[in-house]
This record gives structure tokens, sequence and C-alpha cells, in this order.
């Protein structure tokens, strides 16, 4: 004689179908936020990046200026940069000219913000002023342009 249990069916054990794809959707979101996260890391680190080395380039203009101080005025005026393909060896010793150190300063300028790169440097006073501007869509891509002031007394 078999006894009948009474009671309900023992559900089957284990995954079912929707309950793998609900977690393979989950997982498939979090992965792609993670993506983007380091996508945006990439970009805002490049982005810091030129901002540091447009104050080191900033910063060295002005020390130029204060170890020149009687011929500060051939310091003055508009750069361009230029290509690094465009630049002569630098000069070394006692005659390297401001005009030598310009030419040299506007070629690190295009090495390490970009052909772009623009650079005033004005003087009212005793007041220097260096204002640098850079192409820098990957930060703000409504602004594409960034400029860095620094400013001194001498």
């Amino acid at each position: 004689m078999k006894m009948r249990s009474s009671g309900p069916k023992r559900a089957a054990g284990g995954f079912t179908l929707i309950e793998v794809l609900i977690a393979i959707l989950v997982m498939a979101f979090g992965l792609l936020g993670f993506a983007l996260l380091q996508t945006m890391s990439v970009r805002f680190t490049q982005s810091a990046n030129y901002r540091t080395q447009s104050t080191n380039l900033a910063y060295e203009m002005l020390d130029q200026i204060r170890v020149n101080r009687v011929a500060s005025a051939a310091y003055l005026g508009e750069y361009t940069a230029t290509l690094p393909a465009d630049c002569d060896a630098p000069l070394t010793g006692t005659a390297f000219s401001a005009t030598d150190y310009r030419a040299a300063w506007q070629c690190r300028l295009g090495k390490t913000l970009g052909e772009n790169a623009t650079a005033n440097v004005t003087q009212v006073d005793n007041e220097v002023v260096i204002s640098i501007t850079w192409g820098d869509a990957r930060f703000d891509p409504e602004n594409t342009e960034l400029t860095m002031e620094a400013r001194t007394r001498l």
C-alpha cells in the first residue's frame, strides 16, 4: 500500500530563465555605469593635466621676467604655439637672449597645450599678467577654450 500525501506538490528547485535574464540585465547596467565612470575619469584627468601645464608655463615665464627685469619689455606681447616639428634645438649658455627664450617658450606652449594655444603677456606699472588660452573640449563641450591667468608684481 502506498500512502498518498494530501499536501501541496513540492516545487522544483533552481533558477528560472526569467530570473537569469534579470540578473544579466542588472549586471549589464552596472558594467555600463562603470565604463562611463572610467571614461569620465580619463577625460577629467587630461583636462587637469592641461591646467597644470598652463600654470607651469605661466610661472616659468614670470620667473624669466623676474630674472631679467631690465629687459622685461622684451617678453611682452602675443604668443602663438609653435608646432613641435618647427622647433629648433634649445639653446643654452650665456648667448640665450630674450628672443631665443620667446621662441623656446612658444615651442613648449605648442608641445604641452596643442597647436591652437595662445598666450598674452602684458605689464601695467609693476604688475605682469600672463593669460594662456587653449582648446579643451573634453572638460566643457560647450566652451571649447579655457583661459588661465597668472599675475605678479615685480
